[in-house]
């Protein structure tokens, strides 16, 4: 293999979460450990992603990570620390000029490296990025480096960021449930959790049930026909057996003929992708359950706090987050090139993974739901097969440095 030499660029791009920045530290590790090799000579940071790339706002960062200080904060940091986006790049064919350009400032840059950090919609940007430097003959090597609180990238067993937001939520379940059975009165609570098309978030919510906690009575994932008749059963048969009922539903749940429950109260609207932005899926079963059943009832929407709070990250997750960010770096400098960094599962207890690598092609556009023996037959739940699998990606507490009472993060000036 001839060596390719030349300079590096990592972006972010879609929703942040609490490990996202260690892997952008993984791959900063990476290209710290490449000095020896001497491929990659800078590693430029794109400010928000493909956008800022196009605008050329780019960050040098093997000048700003000078020491080793400012690396270890940047993995305890939440969100996007490059910032992020929500670019959507045409298909190829229909408007190449954006290509055209995004070629001619790797070349401005003598860009010959290409991390992009992100989930499904920025897979598709790496695929598409992909076939047109192929196409066009300019040598480069282009990574996918997963990260999706969502968890619904396929391939890989798992996303970096997940472990962290699951971790958030199977701890706050913890709370929300204890801070319930301290009334006799009947009262029912449903936690929305974020998740449009895979129910993995809403999912962690039964971890408990495994891991010497508590785990909500009702978990309704989008997997499965909301069924409003059913659900009402449910509901009424757990009131007689307890007065407190916890449960927990994903934004995304829908009805047999596709329609969202979120879309009986209100108006979901789009983003950029054409994905409707749900919410209220919480607030329209709360006043259905009040007119249906006329005890007490609240929901709560766990909301942004499932992707940001560094706080309660899970120290697993962190982990392979900079393990998968310093292969990529490793392994394009190998040679590898349009591939998706993934996490093998080798071993669920002891949990044992590794770190490998697969076709762009057969990832980008693809989602991974819960699989069917993950839920219980009347879809009501997740089963404890399902929570066992979950479990060993929240081990481990990994808080960032305090000052004052408050975390210290790092920005990227």
């Amino acid at each position: 293999m001839t060596k390719l030499i030349g300079n590096a660029v990592v972006g972010q791009s879609g929703g942040p979460t609490a490990a996202i920045n260690a892997t952008l530290a993984g791959v900063i590790r990476g290209v710290k450990e490449d000095v020896a090799n001497g491929a990659i000579k800078t590693l430029y940071g794109m400010r928000n992603g493909v956008q800022g790339l196009l605008e050329e706002r780019l960050v040098d960062l093997s000048a700003f990570f000078d020491c080793e200080e400012k690396i270890d904060m940047l993995e305890h940091t939440p969100a996007a620390a490059l910032g992020s986006c929500r670019k959507k790049l045409p298909k190829l064919g229909e408007d190449d000029a954006v290509f055209e350009k995004l070629l001619a400032i790797f070349k401005k840059y003598d860009i010959r490296y290409f991390f992009y950090i992100g989930g499904n919609d920025s897979m598709d940007t790496v695929a598409k990025l992909s076939a047109y430097t192929k196409d066009h003959d300019y040598e480069m090597r282009i990574m996918g480096v997963p990260k999706t609180i969502d968890n619904d990238l396929v391939v890989t067993d798992h996303t970096p960021g997940f472990g962290s937001a699951a971790k958030y939520i199977a701890v706050t379940m913890q709370e929300v449930i204890r801070d319930c059975a301290v009334y006799t009165i009947p009262a029912v609570t449903i936690v929305e959790i974020m998740g449009r098309d895979a129910g993995w978030l809403t999912a962690a919510a039964g971890i408990g049930r495994v891991a010497g906690g508590v785990a909500p009575d009702l978990i309704y994932l989008p997997e499965r026909a909301f069924n409003k008749d059913e659900f009402f059963e449910d509901l009424r048969a757990k009131l007689a057996e307890k007065p407190n009922v916890v449960i927990a539903v994903s934004e995304g749940i829908r009805f047999a003929d596709g329609t969202y429950v979120c879309e009986g109260f209100g108006v979901a609207s789009v983003d950029a992708f054409g994905h409707k932005q749900l919410s209220g899926t919480g607030k329209a079963l709360e006043y259905a359950v009040k007119n249906e059943l006329g005890c007490k009832v609240r929901s709560i929407e766990l909301n942004l706090p499932q992707r940001c709070a560094a706080h309660v990250a899970s120290a697993t997750d962190l982990a392979e987050s900079v393990s998968v960010g310093r292969a990529a770096v490793k392994a394009a400098g190998e040679g590898v090139t349009r591939e998706m960094m993934t996490i093998v599962r080798k071993s669920t207890s002891p949990y044992v993974f590794e770190v490998g690598h697969n076709d762009i092609s057969v990832i980008a556009n693809q989602v991974k739901h819960v699989p069917a023996e993950f839920i219980n037959a009347r879809g009501n739940n997740v089963t404890d097969e399902c929570a066992a699998y979950l479990m060993p990606l929240i081990v481990g507490e990994a808080a960032p440095k305090y000052k004052n009472g408050i975390p210290q993060f790092l920005i990227i000036e």
